[in-house]
């Protein structure tokens, strides 16, 4: 606790000395971020094929599309759209302030505290981080004490690349590595932006869900099979946008779970142990919630097998699932897919909508009328149509949940704009008094009208456009 407190110390003294506020420091952090990912791409590869146990495969794709691409684009949109995200943003006036200017001006909020996740360690750590720089701030960051080896890389690389011509913290950044989680320390601290914390603190959180996924009648059933299956099963299912569950109607199930099946063996051959694009689950507590999981619900269909040595489960599909099952029950951060069956589009509806609300609704359909409906009638932190996940890497979309699925959101503009402040401003100068001279005492109705009048801006507005077009 001492050294979290101390770090959060440093932390204020480098935000206090100004140094992050500036467009050239923040455009130069965000060059180095992209530096390090170019420089050290071989290392994060390294790194994540071991926390997540791919050594013995070919880790460098899905860390590269998955984690590596999505920082970097953050991090080049953010240095080509900064200057412009800074720039003071006027907003209308009335006719009492038409002679004044009245604007947003994004500030830093101070100090954010960043915590990263075990399913995307990377990502999870620099995106954010890409936010709270671009939004002038310095930042701490704690990444999940599962990922050891990536915790250790950012401990090491960060700190040496962001402001690298400072001494040590002057820059703000500092990655936070401790061997027992550092949350229980930090979140007791008054930072500006971090995790839920018992101060008076803004959060943003993502906290994941199961999100469902809605398998029309009418859909291209083999397309729509392997996008399922690549969104479910990569990273060994390890992920909190992946499709949670199937609800698929009656007519086509099927025809999909042979389409499944199919795509299974093309992915990753008859045994998914020996594909080399194929991973592992993080740890044994990973492990053992998603083989209890499994074991407890529905029937398999589909793999099913494990092995506790090598901390390996099989792609799995399992059919015969009711809502009371365990798997139903909590969110799935494994090779595990379950395939409910509904009669009708309005079934499904109905189904997603009695769950919490996720932080992910996927809906496949030709019919344009069901997406419009699927998207329309359910609540979700994102929604897309005939494909999964995309639309969590997309640099101009806000990222993040809804009620109990999270709080908040980031990504491009949004993560510029969730670690500022947007200070509301009046300029105002003392030569005109010709309308605010009528709030003074003593007061009489006359002038109560005459404010009145002078303070309603869609009047204002009216005349103005009606006098430039006489």
């Amino acid at each position: 606790p001492l050294e979290c407190v101390d770090l959060l110390r440093r932390a204020r003294v480098a935000f206090q000395a100004g140094r992050t506020i500036k467009e050239v420091f923040r455009l130069a952090q965000l060059e180095a971020v992209v530096r390090m990912l170019e420089e050290h791409e071989c290392d994060f590869v390294d790194a994540l094929g071991r926390d997540l146990h791919k050594v013995r495969g070919e880790p460098r794709f899905e860390t590269v599309v998955s984690e590596l691409i999505l920082v970097k684009n953050e991090a080049l949109h953010a240095i080509n759209n900064l200057k412009k995200w800074m720039q003071p943003q006027h907003v209308e006036r009335n006719l009492s302030t038409t002679l004044d200017e009245c604007l947003l001006l994004s500030e830093p909020l101070g100090v954010v505290f960043i915590m990263g996740t075990w399913c995307s360690p990377v990502q999870t750590c620099l995106v954010p981080l890409v936010g709270a720089i671009a939004a002038g701030n310095c930042a701490i960051i704690s990444p999940c004490e599962c990922t050891a080896h990536t915790a250790e890389l950012l401990h090491r690389l960060v700190p040496s690349y962001l402001d690298n011509v400072s001494n040590y913290i002057a820059g703000g950044w500092e990655v936070f590595n401790l061997k027992v989680p550092a949350e229980p320390f930090f979140v007791e601290l008054k930072f500006d932006h971090d995790a839920a914390a018992r101060t008076l603190t803004p959060v943003t959180l993502i906290l994941g869900g199961k999100n469902p996924c809605y398998v029309d009648q009418h859909c291209d059933i083999s397309t729509t099979a392997q996008r399922i299956a690549w969104a479910r099963f990569h990273n060994a299912g390890q992920s909190v946008v992946a499709p949670d569950y199937i609800l698929c109607h009656v007519d086509v199930q099927a025809q999909l779970m042979q389409a499944l099946k199919c795509c299974l063996m093309q992915f990753y051959g008859a045994d998914p142990r020996e594909s080399r694009s194929y991973g592992r689950m993080v740890n044994l507590e990973i492990f053992n919630r998603t083989r209890d999981m499994l074991w407890r619900s529905g029937k398999v269909a589909v793999g099913g097998q494990v092995i506790e040595a090598d901390k390996y489960i099989a792609p799995t599909i399992l059919t015969g699932v009711s809502e009371s099952d365990p798997i139903m029950q909590q969110d799935i951060f494994g090779p595990v897919l379950p395939v409910l069956t509904v009669n009708n589009m309005e079934e499904a509806i109905a189904f997603i909508n009695k769950q919490e609300k996720p932080l992910c609704v996927y809906a496949y359909s030709s019919n344009s009328k069901v997406i419009s409906r699927l998207m329309s009638e359910t609540s979700s932190g994102s929604f897309c149509s005939n494909d999964s996940i995309l639309q969590s890497l997309m640099v101009a979309l806000p990222f993040g949940g809804v009620g109990s699925s999270g709080m908040g959101s980031y990504h491009g503009r949004h993560s510029f704009d969730t670690f500022s402040h947007r200070k509301s401003c009046l300029l105002r100068g003392t030569r005109f008094e010709c309308v605010t001279y009528l709030r003074y005492p003593p007061y009489e109705d006359r002038n109560l009208s005459l404010m009145t009048w002078a303070s309603t801006l869609d009047f204002f507005k009216s005349f103005i456009f009606k006098h430039w077009t006489d």
